[in-house]
């Protein structure tokens, strides 16, 4: 067979594979997107990391995004509880603790970094969606990929419109990319997916309207940062990401035999778990709930393998981590650029085998390395989090990784020091920080991709 429906066929139309679709279609390719649902569509992941701007930039849609009216964000913050006196909190001070990152801290000339957005997915997809139509990748929603079959020349993909019963048709490319997000097309069919064996989360979550987002954090002046309070089980957390001027979305993540142990019930294990911190209870009880609960679980998992002869797989299709640091997004559109600059490649020398996606995997396996040591150093010591969070040592590289700029150092120095530091802790029963260990520990025998 040689005859060629699109030079690259993308299954899946989310962040990833809209992003790459437009920077192929830049390029020159022909390339077709089938995705599944018809958007708008609601999904999870709604605030982004500074290190989506320059590939926002690169495919041409950021004054698109920048005009599209989202919630700019300029920083993080993270808060925990405070135990005051009997005789009740100090006169000016908050019930909790708190530190803060701003953006801003680490900028590069053109200041790309210092700031970004928090998203409604649904509207932010479709935004990518229609710009990757725009760059002239043919889109088709409503199709669902199934069954591809590789041969020497290329790839073809059944495309089924409807269930099981639906209308089926062949698309035949010359490279297929899985950009299907948790469903992991190629991953399930090549058997080549592997659950993560520490982070079994489990998230439910909602909108609110009206909550008083500065008084859950330190001022006025932060109450748009994303705000992540600690909950006293140290693999759980709350995320508060602001949507517009009034709804702010906010979960509830735990491990999932947490969730259990409520029987299924989500608002009851919401509430049951944001009750451990009254005064963020307190805020949201005050606040209508304005959307459905919904929820995300079971959702760690690696890949063996991520390319292959006339194969590639991109964003979430590729690998997916605990949420904690808002690695989602980033990790969608920067697995899309550096996959596009291979793809051009591929076609201009005419090679398609796996080796010519050597500089992508080696690349995203790095970054993706860097993201899930950060997150896993922090649920093992979330102390030290905080700790080098105000230590001008470390700072500047910490803010280094919250921007999601983890790509290019193979050890950075931030995560190299935490790594000593928690090794140190471990070994030693008197530390004062061995206390405050959590339960999480990625064993050193398992790989970190």
């Amino acid at each position: 067979m040689s005859e060629y429906d699109c030079d690259v066929l993308i299954a899946g139309g989310g962040p990833a594979g809209s992003t790459l679709a437009a920077l192929l279609g830049r390029a020159g390719l022909k390339t077709v997107v089938v995705e599944a649902e018809h958007f708008p569509r609601h999904h999870i992941g709604e605030s982004l990391v500074p290190a989506v701007m320059p590939v926002l930039k690169e495919s041409g849609v950021l004054p698109t995004v920048d005009g599209a009216g989202f919630s700019i964000k300029r920083g993080a913050c993270w808060t925990t509880a405070s135990r005051f006196p009997d005789s009740g909190p100090k006169r000016g001070r908050k019930p909790f603790r708190h530190v803060t990152t701003h953006f801003a801290e680490r900028i590069k000339p053109d200041r790309e970094l210092a700031y970004t957005y928090h998203v409604e997915r649904a509207k932010f997809d479709l935004l990518l969606l229609q710009h990757a139509a725009s760059q002239g990748a043919i889109v088709m929603q409503g199709v669902r990929a199934i069954d591809p079959r590789f041969d020497q020349d290329g790839v073809t993909v059944t495309a089924r419109a409807g269930g099981p019963d639906g209308v089926h048709w062949p698309l035949r490319a010359r490279l297929l990319v899985d950009a299907t997000g948790r469903s992991t097309l190629l991953g399930s069919r090549l058997k080549v997916k592997v659950h993560d064996p520490v982070f079994d989360q489990y998230a439910v979550y909602t909108w609110f309207d009206g909550l008083d987002r500065s008084a859950l954090t330190p001022s006025a002046e932060v109450a748009d940062y994303i705000a992540i309070h600690f909950l006293p089980d140290r693999n759980a957390w709350i995320w508060q990401i602001p949507i517009t001027d009034t709804i702010t979305s906010v979960g509830v993540v735990a491990q999932k035999s947490v969730f259990k142990q409520h029987g299924g019930d989500r608002e009851g294990f919401f509430w049951n778990m944001v009750g451990l911190r009254p005064e963020v209870e307190q805020e949201l009880r005050a606040a209508q709930v304005a959307d459905r609960w919904r929820t995300e679980g079971d959702y760690s998992y690696s890949m063996r393998q991520i390319c292959g002869d006339r194969f590639v797989m991109i964003g979430d299709a590729a690998r997916f981590v605990d949420p904690i640091f808002s690695s989602g997004v980033s990790i969608a559109l920067n697995s899309a650029s550096f996959a596009a600059k291979d793809i051009v490649d591929a076609f201009h020398t005419g090679d398609f085998s796996k080796t010519a996606f050597t500089r992508y995997e080696q690349t995203v396996r790095r970054g993706m390395r860097n993201w899930y040591e950060f997150i896993s150093l922090y649920y093992r010591l979330n102390i030290l989090f905080t700790a080098f969070a105000k230590d001008k040592r470390y700072r500047y590289d910490l803010v280094k990784l919250l921007q999601g700029d983890l790509y290019d150092d193979d050890a950075p120095p931030a995560l190299v020091a935490m790594r000593e530091i928690v090794a140190e802790v471990e070994n030693n029963p008197n530390h004062i920080w061995h206390p405050y260990l959590g339960t999480l520990k990625v064993p050193s025998a398992e790989p970190m991709f």
